[in-house]
C-alpha cells in the first residue's frame, strides 16, 4: 500500500463526523488539500469550511470531484455512512478508498502511540492526556472523539513523534492501531449490533491489549480482566495507582494521588464527577511513567477545561445548576447521575434524556430504566436513530421504554417540544443527556436560565 505522504488530495466521505474531522484537520495541517461530503451543515462542518476545506452537502458527483486524479487522491470514509453516489463514483473509477480507522492506524505506525480505549471515559481521558502532553511540550498530535475546550478542537498538532488517539471499539476500529502505550478505562457491553454478545466484546479488548509491545505500558481500571500483566488504577480503593481524599471546594475538585513509590497531595481540577477523577488518575499514571514529572502534571490537571458535552456545568445565582452530558449507555448515566446525587443530594433533579439507537435501547432497556429511576423527574425524548431504521426494531420506542421506568413524574416528548416542556418544570438541577441531536437544546437553555437571573 502506498504511503500517505504520496497523496496530495484527501476526500472525506462523512467529513463532519468527530473522528473524520480530526483526520481532515491533520492532513490540512500537513499541507494537503482536503475536500469532503457530509449530509448536514453543523457547527463542526462550518468550522472545517472556515479552516479552508472544501465541503459539500449534496450527494452529487461534481466537476471538482471529476478533476481529481486517482493517483494522488486518497478517499476516506466512515463505516457509519450509507451508500452514496459519490462513494460509488470513487469505487467505479478505481480510487484508493480506505476506512477512517485504517488511515488512523497508518498514522500511528511511525509514532510513539498512546491509545485510550474503553466503552466509557476514553474521550475525557485521551483529551486530558493530550493536554498534559501540551503542558510538557512534547512533540505530539492528537485525534480526539470530542471538542477539547483547551484546544477548541478535536485535533491538535505539536509535532509527529507522538500520537494520542482515542481507540474506538466500534467496528473493531481500535485493532488497526499500533499502540505503544495504552489505557483501558472500561469494557462494558456495548455495540452489540457489531459484537453480538459480551464475550465477543471482551475478546475485542483482549485483542487490543495484545497489540502492545510491552505489558508494563498498559494501564487498566482495577477489576478489568484483560488476561495481561498490566498496571491498575482506581479511585477510593488501593491499586498500583489510585486517587482518594476527593472533596469539592467551591467549583473545584481536590484529590490525592498515590503511586507505588510516592503520594502527591492536593491535585486540583475543575471537572466534576468521581468518574472523571478516575480518568485523571489513569492519565497521571501513564504520563508519569512516560517521563513527565508530577509538578508539570499538577499544573496541567489544574488548567484542564474539559470536553464539550462531558459534564458541562453552569451555576446560576438563582441556585439552579445546568449540566449537559454525552452519556448514552446505562453505565455512563449511572456515573453522571451518581455524581450529581453525590454532590447535590438534596436538590431536585430533572433529567431530559434522548436514547441513541434503537438497538442500544432494546439491548439495555432494563439498565436504562434503572439509571433513569434515580431522577426526580424525567422527560424522555424520542429515540435518535442515527444509522438505524425504525422498521427494523418493531415496538422499540420511547413510550415502550418509559413503561419500564418506575418513576412517578415521567413523560415522553419530541425534541421540538422539549424546551417548552422544560420551561414549565420545577427543578434545582437540570441534566440534558444523550449522544444524538439533543445538544441543539443547549444554547437556548443556557440563555433562558441566564435571563431568569
Amino acid at each position: 500500500m502506498k504511503s500517505l505522504t504520496t497523496y496530495q488530495n484527501f476526500y472525506f466521505v462523512g467529513i463532519g463526523g468527530i473522528g473524520m474531522s480530526a483526520l481532515a484537520r491533520y492532513f490540512q495541517a500537513s499541507g494537503k488539500t482536503v475536500l469532503g461530503y457530509d449530509k448536514t451543515l453543523t457547527k463542526l462542518t462550518s468550522a472545517l469550511i472556515l479552516e479552508g476545506m472544501d465541503v459539500v452537502f449534496e450527494d452529487v458527483v461534481t466537476e471538482k470531484i471529476k478533476t481529481l486524479n486517482k493517483e494522488n487522491t486518497l478517499v476516506i470514509y466512515t463505516p457509519a455512512i450509507k451508500k452514496l453516489e459519490i462513494l460509488q463514483y470513487f469505487d467505479d473509477n478505481a480510487f484508493t478508498v480506505l476506512k477512517r480507522a485504517k488511515v488512523l492506524g497508518m498514522i500511528t505506525e511511525n509514532t510513539n502511540c498512546i491509545a485510550i480505549a474503553g466503552t466509557h471515559g476514553k474521550t475525557t481521558t485521551s483529551s486530558l492526556v493530550a493536554h498534559l502532553c501540551e503542558e510538557a511540550n512534547l512533540p505530539f498530535s492528537c485525534f480526539l472523539g470530542g471538542i477539547a475546550e483547551n484546544f477548541k478542537s478535536n485535533f491538535h498538532f505539536n509535532g509527529n513523534d507522538i500520537s494520542v488517539v482515542e481507540a474506538d471499539e466500534y467496528d473493531r476500529s481500535f485493532l488497526t492501531l499500533s499502540p505503544d502505550w495504552a489505557v483501558i478505562t472500561s469494557t462494558d457491553a456495548d455495540h452489540l449490533d457489531i459484537y453480538g454478545d459480551n464475550d465477543t466484546i471482551q475478546k475485542g479488548f483482549q485483542d487490543f491489549a495484545d497489540l502492545l509491545p510491552k505489558n508494563q505500558q498498559l494501564f487498566v481500571r482495577k477489576g478489568i480482566q484483560i488476561g495481561h500483566e498490566a498496571k491498575t488504577y482506581a479511585v477510593n480503593e488501593e491499586a498500583d495507582y489510585y486517587s482518594d481524599n476527593i472533596r469539592e471546594i467551591g467549583d473545584q475538585i481536590y484529590f490525592d494521588f498515590h503511586s507505588p513509590t510516592t503520594e502527591i497531595h492536593d491535585f486540583v481540577w475543575e471537572i466534576p464527577g468521581i468518574h472523571n477523577v478516575e480518568n485523571a488518575t489513569a492519565a497521571i499514571a501513564l504520563l508519569n511513567n512516560f517521563g513527565v514529572d508530577y509538578a508539570t502534571l499538577k499544573k496541567g490537571i489544574a488548567s484542564f477545561k474539559g470536553i464539550k458535552r462531558r459534564y458541562t456545568k453552569h451555576n446560576y445565582e438563582s441556585g439552579k445548576i445546568y449540566i449537559d452530558d454525552y452519556a448514552h449507555h446505562p453505565t455512563e448515566l449511572n456515573a453522571v447521575i451518581g455524581s450529581i446525587k453525590t454532590f447535590y443530594p438534596h436538590k431536585k433533579l430533572l433529567v431530559v434524556f434522548q436514547p441513541h439507537l434503537f438497538s442500544r435501547t432494546k439491548d439495555f432497556a432494563e439498565g436504562f430504566a434503572e439509571s433513569l429511576e434515580k431522577a426526580d423527574e424525567l422527560i424522555l425524548l424520542d429515540i435518535y436513530p442515527a444509522r438505524e431504521l425504525q422498521e427494523n426494531f418493531a415496538g422499540v420506542t420511547s413510550d415502550w421504554l418509559l413503561e419500564k421506568i418506575k418513576l412517578d413524574k415521567k413523560e415522553v416528548s419530541t425534541l421540538e417540544n422539549a424546551f417548552n416542556m422544560i420551561k414549565e418544570k420545577e427543578f434545582e438541577v437540570l441534566l440534558t443527556v444523550g449522544a444524538g441531536n439533543i445538544d441543539t437544546l443547549y444554547d437556548g437553555i443556557v440563555d433562558w436560565l441566564a435571563d431568569k437571573e
